[in-house]
């Protein structure tokens, strides 16, 4: 194990699998310019696997595009349609690490990110939040969050929708629980 390891208190190798109840996927957009709009993905799966090195491990993730929901049922309904999602042909949105690596302080985790379609590389800055017991007796957690920004337009999600409108720029937050797998 590395340095970067072991100074990660009860870090432990192994796979994890998202906790869709303790885990969310939000995002933030630009509106007219002046506000921002929040939402999230209620439904998300996936897992995580830590390496023996941290720099080893992966985590994959599939969210299921017709849970969009930002509190609006209009809203909504427009953006799982054609002018956006189009969650009838692209029924999900999905990512995969290709590596992980460090910067300071900081652990980045490059990765393809899958939206409408289109996959494009990301680089997401993540924050490990710890490794702890579950809820269960003898049951493992661990915590990771992580954000990063795309460009809506790279992956052709609303071409038809000018940016004084809804924002070209994305930004996307994920607090993710993941329980150790046996």
């Amino acid at each position: 194990m590395t340095s970067a390891t072991t100074e990660i208190p009860g870090y432990v190798a192994g796979a994890w699998a998202i906790d869709p109840v303790h885990s969310d996927v939000t995002f933030t957009v630009r509106h007219l310019g002046v506000s921002k709009v929040r939402g999230r993905f209620r439904d998300v799966e996936g897992e995580i696997v830590t390496g023996e090195d941290i720099t080893g491990s992966s985590a994959t993730a599939t969210i299921r595009a017709a849970s969009f929901d930002t509190n609006n049922e209009q809203r909504d309904a427009h953006v799982k349609g054609s002018d956006f999602l189009d969650v009838e042909r692209f029924e999900t949105l999905g990512f995969r690490s290709t590596g992980i690596r460090t910067d300071g302080e900081d652990y980045l985790i490059d990765g393809e990110l899958t939206i409408h379609g289109v996959t494009r590389p990301v680089t997401l800055t993540a924050e490990l939040g710890g490794f702890g017991p579950g809820l269960t007796e003898g049951s493992k957690v661990i915590g990771v969050s992580a954000t990063t920004e795309i460009s809506r337009g790279d992956f052709e999600v609303g071409a038809t929708i000018p940016t004084a409108v809804v924002s070209d720029k994305v930004k996307i937050d994920l607090n993710i629980e993941a329980v150790l797998q046996a």
